[in-house]
């Protein structure tokens, strides 16, 4: 599964064929420890982290107990590789953004980088479930991870906005906590259209803000 195309998880997880396949020992491996990610991340959207239980992953991804525990060492750690995929998968949509923006596309980089979030969230709701929600439930290390995470979104909106003062860098750090509490409170429900439908009025409470969070110069679309 590679971080680009995790929305192929959206359907059944595909299996290796019965008999000789061609395929090396290491894309064996590597096929294996995908359709366990991606059952996992399946298997909590139906069950959470909590009632998500080896065998529902085992059934689900169509392995064995013996391969999974050559893969992993328990299902907190499994979720630790799930959260891993969800997180750069996120952080790639995010670069992309910045990759492929014009100077035409200055004044309105806070729209395309809040757009390529909610965009990304809505389009991979397992593994955004992941990180939103599950992750309160998977333990201290989790958690830790999602701060991280956390920190990180916090940081790329200070650089979006041209943030240089403390203040200024405090203040994108408590959009990006107003913004997390409600993507999860969306996600959470399963409500994708209003998820998407956050980005306009977060993009004009920031134009109204003047430079409490940066010196970007913001020109509203019309």
């Amino acid at each position: 599964m590679s971080p680009g195309s995790v929305a192929d998880s959206a359907g059944p997880v595909a299996k290796l064929p019965r008999g000789r396949h061609g395929l090396s020992r290491d894309e064996v491996v590597r096929s294996q420890r995908n359709r366990i990610v991606v059952a996992m991340a399946e298997a909590m959207v139906a069950r959470g982290y909590v009632g998500t239980t080896v065998a529902e992953i085992l059934r689900r991804a169509g392995v064995s107990r013996e391969t999974f525990y050559e893969q992993f060492r328990s299902k907190e750690d499994c979720f630790t590789a799930v959260y891993a995929e969800a997180a750069q998968l996120l952080l790639n949509r995010l670069a992309d953004v910045g990759a492929g923006r014009s100077a035409a596309d200055e004044p309105h980089r806070l729209e395309h980088l809040l757009g390529a979030y909610l965009d990304a969230l809505a389009a991979e709701p397992a593994f955004a479930r992941v990180f939103l929600v599950e992750v309160y439930a998977a333990g201290p290390d989790a958690i830790r991870r999602r701060v991280e995470l956390q920190s990180t979104f916090a940081d790329v909106i200070a650089c979006t906005l041209d943030a240089h003062t403390d203040e200024q860098r405090f203040a994108c750090q408590t959009l990006a906590a107003a913004v997390g509490a409600m993507v999860t409170a969306r996600i959470a429900v399963g409500d994708l259209d209003g998820l998407r439908a956050l980005r306009e009025p977060l993009v004009q409470l920031v134009y109204r803000s003047g430079q409490l969070y940066g010196a970007l110069e913001r020109e509203p679309r019309e």
